[in-house]
């Protein structure tokens, strides 16, 4: 299985005159993944749930960071 968000330690000089971010993350799209829609793909059981998600198949929901976070939790 695949992860949609990575995360990476940047390095810090001693020298820096701003503080430091101690974790970044960036996400990638799940269309990495999958390179050809494969035949029998799960579908959402509802339109409405399939509209709230932005796309009829669950493998290709991307769901947006929440920007309180920025990545600045520890791992």
């Amino acid at each position: 299985m695949f992860t949609q968000y990575k995360y990476w330690k940047p390095y810090i000089s001693p020298l820096d005159p701003c503080p430091p971010m101690r974790v970044k993350s960036y996400n990638t799209p799940p269309q990495v993944y999958i390179t050809f829609q494969p035949k029998g793909l799960d579908q959402y059981g509802t339109a409405r749930e399939a509209l709230y998600c932005g796309t009829l198949w669950p493998a290709l929901f991307s769901p947006y960071p929440d920007p309180h976070k920025r990545g600045d939790q520890d791992e």
